[in-house]
């Protein structure tokens, strides 16, 4: 069968590279990897539409290829997909008219025959995935949608409701990726820890688990976001239970600690967000802790985002991500009074981010000399010799990174190493 060159460009979070990999192994045999947008039969750029600096990286994206293309005979087949089309359906045709194929998120499952009819050709499409992560890990995504109403958040009006993969799908999908070679699984989903809900389970999500951490050649097994509300003394008891491979790093995206804030944000819990973390902290003592908050939401006050810093003080989060709050066409919190203006948005993430860099600095510096397990994904673009690797506490593409020489170290390996030197957020080992 014919070969078909194909250029892929994912944009956004995790969930999105997943939905990559399903739609470019659907090409199966068929499929050959394109290195740039000139060489490519068909280019395919997976669009993020989650926050207006993610819309406006889509379209730049989008109009950059569509310019690298222009003039070439033939021209390749540029494919847009993902949450931009879900979001703006068919605005984007009318505005971009260099585009052959629009496609939404429901109908992923059509590529093969749109290309095939596009181009022409005789192509086989198959239920399959490519792994196109670094070589040590792989992205498992348990769920699509949410059923959380945010008032800040488009998700679900892009993405739907919550809708929650079959356990033995997901399993399949586990040893597919194992015996890729992979020794790390990252679960993610819009909210991992409503994982069955929608079904009526209650178990759901342990099941999965106990099923998961069986799997010979695991390693490590890594759970992103989870809802404050979900991690309630049920989950957190089974999860102390687990044992390997199961890492104690909890990605909890709390968005703000003013209960006034919270309320208006319309989030799916009432607590103090001190309570969420003291009870992780009750089961995990040693747990790694990673969070985002939303500054200058509307009717932020600086007195809210005094207890916003104090809390981010007192905490001492082990990684911490803050954004700016966007007031998202489509969402309620867009209609709120009381809009903050941008500068002080930017100012208030500056001056959190920067309490943050000091409490990294000192939390990593306690592992100075400290012999650790290092995941490595890929080498230094610029060292010979240097990798880039991960300890337990160090997600993939969101926290701080390892960067380790010595023996052993290659990528897509699992290396001891003892940490020679800490900076503000990565950490240098030798193994």
């Amino acid at each position: 069968m014919e070969k078909i060159r194909i250029h892929a460009i994912s944009l956004g979070c995790p969930k999105n590279l997943v939905d990559t990999e399903w739609m470019l192994g659907g090409f199966g045999a068929s499929f050959v990897n394109a290195a740039t947008p000139e060489e490519a039969e068909v280019v395919l750029i997976n669009t993020c539409g989650f926050i207006e600096p993610a819309v406006s990286e889509s379209l730049q994206v989008i109009l950059d290829t569509a310019q690298a293309l222009a003039g070439r005979h033939p021209k390749p087949l540029l494919v847009v997909t993902g949450c931009l089309v879900s979001r703006y359906g068919q605005d984007l045709s009318r505005e971009l008219p260099e585009v052959d194929l629009f496609l939404e998120i429901a109908r992923h499952g059509e590529l093969g025959s749109r290309v095939r009819e596009l181009l022409g050709r005789e192509l086989t499409y198959v239920r399959s995935r490519l792994l196109t992560s670094a070589p040590g890990y792989a992205y498992l995504k348990i769920a699509e949608g949410c059923d959380n109403r945010c008032r800040f958040c488009t998700i679900p009006s892009i993405r739907g409701p919550l809708s929650s993969r079959p356990e033995q799908e997901i399993l399949d999908d586990a040893r597919h990726c194992l015996a890729q070679g992979r020794s790390e699984l990252v679960l993610i989903a819009q909210d991992v820890t409503a994982y069955g809900r929608e079904r009526g389970e209650k178990n759901a999500l342990p099941c999965l688990l106990e099923g998961l951490a069986s799997m010979p050649g695991l390693q490590w097994l890594r759970l992103m976001y989870l809802y404050p509300a979900g991690l309630d003394k049920a989950l957190l008891g089974f999860l102390s239970g687990l044992g390997q491979p199961f890492v104690p790093y909890f990605d909890i995206p709390l968005q703000h600690a003013h209960p006034d804030i919270l309320s208006s944000m319309g989030r799916p819990f009432r607590r103090d967000p001190r309570a969420v973390v003291e009870q992780v902290r009750e089961f995990f003592p040693g747990a790694a802790l990673r969070t985002t908050f939303i500054v200058g939401y509307p009717g932020e006050t600086e007195a809210h985002f005094a207890a916003l810093e104090a809390f981010v003080r007192e905490t001492r989060f082990t990684h911490l991500g803050v954004f700016p709050y966007y007031a998202e066409e489509g969402s309620e919190a867009a209609m709120l009074p009381d809009q903050i203006p941008d500068e002080v948005k930017e100012e208030r993430r500056d001056r959190i981010m920067a309490l943050q860099a000091g409490i990294s600095a000192e939390i990593l510096q306690q592992f100075e000399g400290q012999e650790l397990d290092v995941l490595v994904d890929r080498p230094h673009e610029e060292w010979p010799g240097l990798f880039e690797g991960r300890t337990w506490f160090q997600a993939p593409e969101v926290d701080g990174i390892t960067y380790v020489s010595g023996e052993g170290a290659a990528p897509g390996r699992m290396v001891r190493a003892v940490i020679e030197e800490t900076k503000t957020y990565d950490l240098v080992a030798l193994a």
